[in-house]
């Protein structure tokens, strides 16, 4: 029971604190519903159905089985697109830009997520005490700022009592509703869809705003799904149908039923439905719940970017481990950073939760409709699933992802420009960097030597040896670093070993020790040698040549070694493969990418870097 006790914490915090804002959106702002039976009935009954067929059916029963080597989320997709080979990705030129973008909209999401979560908790002080009510942004800000501080000491304490403490609120949110719902039983009418088809037939085209708000009950479905990898589908199935179901359905009830007794919509509709003495211990364990949400979004956040620097779709940069046990705890300054300042100045912008509601939900919708697309993709040219099977069950899952997408675009002026802006911006510099490196391999392949014929040379030249091993890092190791030719060509001396050594990111979390490193000897003391990391993992150079076994290499201490980088200058020319303003992004974006000795952990006294000018 323990782990899905923790999984309470980590997976379902996003969308547990969904009912602090949710359902009051159906009803409040200018285009609001007004307070009937007919209304609150049907609305209720669309957030009741919404949990069950896209977070019940959809993402915690069919999602969940679409993992790559036990890991979810977009990005693992994506790895699995690769894996259908270079032919059939062709085929489909749009996937892999449509993974990027899911990416970029999910951070997009970890953006809002803190600032509306918590921003929402901290207003019911406005209900305990209206007097206060002008301290709601100053208490949030200092909330966040507290929470984005903590990141670099690492969360293995604190999140030690994450579980325990949604559990706490999930019991309390149920109990609340339950109470509400006994003093009103009419609202358990709501589990009849038919109210909600009704409520749309009244509505007409006005129903797309209803359908946006009541989305927000389900924007941490994709969180569920990418953080699979941490808990296994076996304990997130049991924690949300044991627990997070039951008590965010007698919630949601429980709102419906306060609605239906008074006959208006309060000024806080979540916390309406506490009495007055347990006003404060509520807004306590609200506070809590909605950091830890937000704490797990911050957490996936760096998960996401470090995922995208290990598969080549960000620059490298700093990945801090926080936890000697756990690999997966990691802190990311940059990212850390981006997220508080944007958070901030989100908070500053929109200043009630209600505003920010008007821009969540347009990134959830569109990441949802991307990861179904590439799922049923997946599913037949992968997985071989039977065209009769596919083609109903995808067009139904993909028809309503659709929806709901257009739904939340009606929301575009009011605040969701923000969302697409954002993952506009992280888009066009993942894709710029992909290009460019691309380009940039190209140029570098172009005017390379293969290392055979490089070793043939030397057989038939008179080279002075250096009694030493030199560990020369390549993006290709069957060719000859420039590192290399230039040591050679200023020094005129060769090491005795050379390791050309290549670090590749394989389209799996993790890889197997055995599998990590491959050698193959070049003659005349030169080795290719091949280390494979999954895109969950950290490479360290050094760690993984001293695990090398072969009589072919002399048994020493790896940090001993002498470690030869590339330096290359860029020089850009005028070419019609690539824009001009988006190569001087590609070179901004290079020259502060982290340097390749720190981020491979090689040993900073044992590093020589050799510059060269590169055209692309």
């Amino acid at each position: 029971m323990l782990i899905p006790l923790a999984a309470l914490g980590v997976v379902f915090g996003d969308i547990g604190t969904s009912p602090l804002y949710a359902l009051r959106e159906c009803f409040a702002g200018v285009h609001g519903l007004p307070v009937t039976p007919a209304t609150v009935l049907g609305s209720v009954s669309l957030v009741i159905w919404f949990l069950i067929i896209i977070v019940a059916l959809k993402y915690v029963i069919f999602v969940l089985q679409a993992d790559n080597k036990g890991e979810g989320g977009i990005l693992s997709l994506m790895a699995l697109v690769r894996r259908m080979g270079p032919e059939k990705v062709r085929q489909w030129a749009i996937l892999p830009l449509l993974g990027i973008l899911g990416a970029a909209l999910l951070f997009s999401d970890g953006v809002i997520t803190p600032a509306i979560s918590v921003l929402s908790a901290i207003e019911g002080v406005s209900e305990a005490a209206p007097v206060l009510s002008h301290l709601v942004i100053p208490i949030s800000l200092a909330v966040l700022t507290i929470l984005f501080f903590i990141q670099s000491h690492g969360t293995t304490k604190i999140g030690a009592l994450f579980g325990p403490i949604l559990l706490l609120w999930f019991v309390a949110i149920g109990l609340l509703g339950l109470g509400s719902l006994v003093a009103c039983p009419k609202i358990l009418y709501a589990f009849n869809p038919m109210y909600a088809v009704d409520l749309f037939k009244m509505l007409g085209f006005k129903s797309l705003l209803l359908l946006g708000a009541a989305f927000l009950a389900v924007t941490g479905a994709e969180v569920l799904y990418a953080d699979m990898g941490h808990f296994g589908k076996s304990s997130i199935r049991l924690a949300w149908f044991a627990v997070v179901l039951p008590a965010l359905a007698l919630n949601y009830l429980g709102q419906g039923a306060k609605l239906l007794s008074l006959g208006y919509l309060p000024t806080n509709l979540f916390y309406s439905l506490a009495p007055t003495r347990f006003l404060v211990p509520l807004i306590i364990i609200s506070t809590l719940a909605t950091v830890i949400a937000s704490q797990a979004v911050i957490s996936g956040a760096f998960s996401l970017f470090r995922q995208s620097v290990q598969l080549g779709f960000w620059p490298r940069i700093k990945v801090t481990h926080t936890s000697e046990s756990n690999i997966g705890q990691v802190y990311l300054p940059f990212v850390n950073i981006a997220l508080y300042v944007v958070t901030f100045l989100l908070i500053l912008g929109f200043k009630k939760s209600g505003n920010l509601a008007s821009a969540y939900g347009v990134a959830v919708s569109a990441t949802m409709l991307i990861t179904s697309l590439l799922i049923v993709v997946i599913a037949r040219s992968l997985w071989k699933a039977p065209l009769f099977l596919v083609l109903p069950v995808g067009a139904l899952v993909l028809a309503l992802d659709a929806v709901l997408f257009c739904a939340n675009l009606s929301k575009f002026a009011s605040g969701g420009w923000i969302v697409v802006v954002m993952a506009s911006i992280i888009t066009l510099l993942m894709t710029t960097w992909i290009a460019g490196r691309k380009l940039l391999h190209q140029s570098v392949i172009a005017a390379a030597v293969r290392l055979e014929d490089f070793a043939r040379e030397m057989s038939s030249a008179s080279v002075i040896r250096t009694p030493k091993v030199a560990v020369f890092l390549s993006s290709n190791a069957a060719c000859v670093p420039r590192s290399l030719l230039h040591n050679f060509k200023h020094n005129g001396t060769l090491h005795a070993t050379n390791l050309i050594t290549c670090v590749q990111t394989e389209e799996v979390p993790y890889v197997k020790p055995e599998d990590r490193c491959a050698l193959t000897e070049c003659g005349q003391g030169l080795y290719a040698v091949t280390l494979r990391y999954g895109y969950m993992e950290s490479p360290d150079v050094p760690e993984a040549i001293a695990q090398i076994s072969s009589p072919l290499l002399p048994r020493k201490d790896p940090l001993q070694f002498s470690y030869y980088l590339g330096k290359e200058s860029l020089v850009l020319k005028q070419s019609k493969d690539m824009a001009s303003w988006r190569k001087e992004l590609f070179l901004l974006m290079s020259r502060n990418a982290l340097d390749a000795s720190a981020f491979f952990n090689l040993p900073p006294n044992r590093v020589v870097e050799l510059g060269a000018q590169v055209e692309f």
